[in-house]
């Protein structure tokens, strides 16, 4: 070699420096672990060649479909939230991998959480979760609690409201109370989700505010619930908005009040006449219940932060998306979000709420029907 040829050493950390200054830090770390000499000869390779280091840490994403659990049955709210995200997903083409929507309900939601809780360490599971993610393990003594997967996201909370068939006189809470009362004990059926679940909840808290005795009849799912109002085979029942929402557009349904502390903000009519900022609270007719469900994203146990990052990343670009907007406001959502340590934070008062409820309720495992 020629004298011209050789590099200075001054030269060489010269070099060094500039190639240190481009790279990310992963990649950094990598290099200060080589001994100086060959970490020295490394770089004037690079720079004479126009080499370039490709990145040491890719960033985590699934590598085949992702199944998205429902623990709960079809047509019910989590079920259409559940398969409204997987299609945005798949029309914005935000995820490689297709994501697929399993049903999962048996033992009132606890198939799908012990089948998550079973997933350790397994990143292509997500699961979409109601209040059985707190009820369940309270009612059944079934081996699972929230604390056993991995928090990732708060979608939205849920309202409910109190329905009634379009075809009955009733036009608000107070009058339906009092025709259960004149009726008699049990004489009118409430329809609801599931039993020692949260419309049973809100029908026992009802009955106790307001000194009345329904049949409480579960069904499977919050759509089927909708269908056996319309055909009368219940009197009430205490569904989300968006499981009945078709049904009051047709006019086959009424709203008589919402289980919340504020009403519903949105004003565009749904019906001729009514927008779910005109559902009146329930307290307003005397009946002072209230009660909202979440709506949240979880993953198996055990995975990893850059793992958890990805689909929070995702869902975030699916709130972004008009189409989550429009189907916010058509099932009449409350839209607040969170995730991280506040999201942990509000899991844990919200489980100290439902034992609460439960306790007084009589629906703790053991502790009668």
């Amino acid at each position: 070699m020629s004298h011209s040829s050789v590099v200075p050493f001054r030269s060489k950390q010269s070099m060094l420096e500039r190639l240190q200054q481009s790279l990310k830090k992963p990649v950094l770390q990598a290099i200060r672990s080589i001994k100086r000499p060959t970490r020295v000869a490394l770089a004037v390779c690079a720079l004479m060649s126009g080499a370039t280091f490709p990145s040491l840490s890719q960033a985590w994403e699934p590598t085949k479909a992702v199944e998205f659990i429902v623990p709960a049955g079809t047509g019910g709210g989590a079920d259409q939230m559940a398969r409204f995200i997987q299609t945005v997903v798949s029309k914005h083409n935000l995820m490689k991998q297709p994501m697929v929507v399993l049903n999962k309900g048996g033992g009132a939601g606890a198939e799908g959480f012990l089948m998550m809780k079973g997933s350790k360490g397994d990143p292509h599971k997500l699961v979409i979760t109601l209040s059985n993610l707190f009820t369940t393990p309270l009612a059944t003594d079934v081996p699972f609690n929230w604390r056993d997967l991995t928090p990732l996201q708060m979608m939205a909370l849920d309202q409910f409201v109190l329905w009634v068939n379009a075809e009955k006189p009733y036009k608000n809470a107070k009058e339906y109370v009092a025709a259960a009362k004149a009726a008699g004990a049990g004489k009118l059926k409430m329809g609801g989700t599931g039993s020692r679940q949260e419309d049973q909840i809100i029908t026992v808290a009802m009955e106790k505010q307001a000194d009345v005795k329904f049949t409480y009849v579960p069904f499977k799912g919050g759509g089927e619930v909708a269908v056996q109002l319309v055909g009368k085979h219940v009197d009430s029942t205490v569904n989300n908005p968006i499981e009945a929402v078709a049904q009051w557009r047709g006019g086959k349904l009424r709203p008589l009040c919402v289980f919340d502390s504020k009403r519903m903000p949105y004003k565009a009519k749904v019906t001729d006449t009514m927008a779910w900022s005109d559902i009146p609270l329930c307290k307003e007719s005397g009946l002072d219940v209230e009660y909202v469900m979440l709506r949240g994203i979880f993953m198996a146990p055990e995975v990893s932060a850059d793992q958890q990052k990805f689909f929070i990343d995702l869902l975030q670009k699916v709130r972004e998306t008009p189409e989550w907007k429009e189907f916010m406001e058509r099932g009449a959502f409350n839209t607040t979000t969170m995730n991280g340590a506040a999201f942990t934070d509000w899991l844990g008062k919200e489980e100290a709420r439902h034992m609460m409820l439960m306790k007084s309720a009589g629906f703790l495992a053991g502790r009668g029907k």
